[in-house]
């Protein structure tokens, strides 16, 4: 019998795919698995073929919600972990109560940093950022087991910490049924992923002035939605700029497929956004859809082994334009057989074994 695994992250769980694609390799591959996440960000309707919960939080503030969390999640894993248990901890928001019970029982513990959290643009040059990076440099180093989401990712930590991270990049499962290249008229420009700052989004609107015969759709919610779109019509681009909303991970896919580019031009508002792999540049790839990116290093590996689009350097409004452009000039189909080879190495399937791998040397 394979060992238990408790997972847990400050994470509502319903739009987290990492979270969901981890534990359903774990529990495809035997492992009891049981998931632990909070009502933050949502309390909706989900299902899962292993049980999970959301821990309720009376919180008002972000701050007091993340000491809330950690205290209640500390008594849960200490009534259901055992000498049978491995933890599996996500981000380091979700790592304090699994290291003290990890160490009270002596019990394996796996680290899963989605990101360099302590770097993040939401909590620099602010007192949190200091308490996050003493937990990060106390706990940090001791961790036997832990994998990470980018090549840069795990550079970082071992330069930091001496830690060895197995990397497991966050990229989508294989689409199986090949989507057909649609004829869009207008064209489809697509964002997905958090409203949120630092993304380009603004960028791309201020764009839309100078791209024809195109709709730009923007896929996600987050804190900037009302921000941005203020700017469109502050703009004028209210027939140029569609917001979508939050969309289920399955009416995206689907979203994703009709698009004739994607693009993914974080700004450099710290090492973990530099250094980051987003989520949305594999799931373009899966769906072929050519992208434009930022020069970030994650993002340039990739377009030196495929032609999958274009790299710019800079986030000039008439430099996106340009290079949206270009692509919408060359067509979805000239990129096609760059975007299928590209997408046989950057699924999930790739990804699972050195998961297996990991919690088997956790197990032993």
């Amino acid at each position: 019998m394979k060992k238990k695994i408790l997972v847990s992250a400050f994470s509502s769980l319903y739009t987290d795919q990492r979270i969901e694609k981890v534990c359903k390799t774990l529990f495809d591959n035997g492992y009891p698995v049981e998931l632990i996440g909070n009502d933050w960000g949502g309390n909706e309707n989900m299902e899962r073929p292993y049980p999970f919960s959301r821990i309720e939080l009376k919180s008002t503030s972000l701050k007091t919600a993340y000491f809330e969390f950690n205290w209640k999640l500390y008594k849960q894993l200490k009534k259901k972990a055992d000498q049978n248990t491995i933890l599996l901890a996500n981000d380091i928001d979700a790592l304090l109560p699994n290291y003290l019970i990890a160490k009270k029982l002596n019990i394996p513990l796996v680290f899963d940093s989605h990101e360099i959290f302590t770097e993040m643009p939401a909590v620099q040059n602010r007192f949190s950022q200091k308490f996050w990076r003493l937990l990060e440099g106390n706990m940090v180093p001791k961790i036997q087991f832990m994998m990470t989401e980018s090549q840069s990712y795990a550079e970082w930590f071992h330069e930091k910490y001496k830690v060895d991270a197995v990397v497991v990049r966050n990229i989508p499962r294989k689409i199986l049924s090949i989507p057909d290249i649609p004829n869009n008229d207008p064209k489809i420009i697509l964002y997905q992923g958090a409203v949120n700052q630092s993304r380009g989004i603004d960028k791309v609107i201020l764009a839309m002035h100078s791209i024809q015969d195109a709709v730009l759709k923007i896929a996600g919610d987050g804190p900037l939605k009302k921000t941005y779109e203020d700017l469109v019509i502050q703009e004028k681009l209210q027939e140029k700029v569609v917001f979508l909303g939050k969309l289920k991970p399955e009416n995206l896919r689907e979203v994703t497929k009709t698009a004739d580019v994607g693009f993914s031009l974080e700004e450099n508002n710290g090492v973990s956004y530099f250094y980051s792999l987003p989520n949305k540049v594999c799931d373009y790839i899966q769906s072929r859809v050519p992208l434009v990116m930022i020069n970030f290093p994650e993002m340039l590996r990739i377009k030196n082994q495929f032609d999958i689009g274009e790299i710019v350097t800079d986030h000039q409004p008439e430099t996106i334009e340009k290079a949206i452009n270009r692509v919408l000039k060359r067509g979805r189909g000239d990129y096609r057989n760059e975007l299928d080879k590209a997408a046989e190495v950057f699924c999930w399937e790739n990804e699972e074994m050195k998961i297996l791998q990991l919690f088997e040397k956790a197990s032993s």
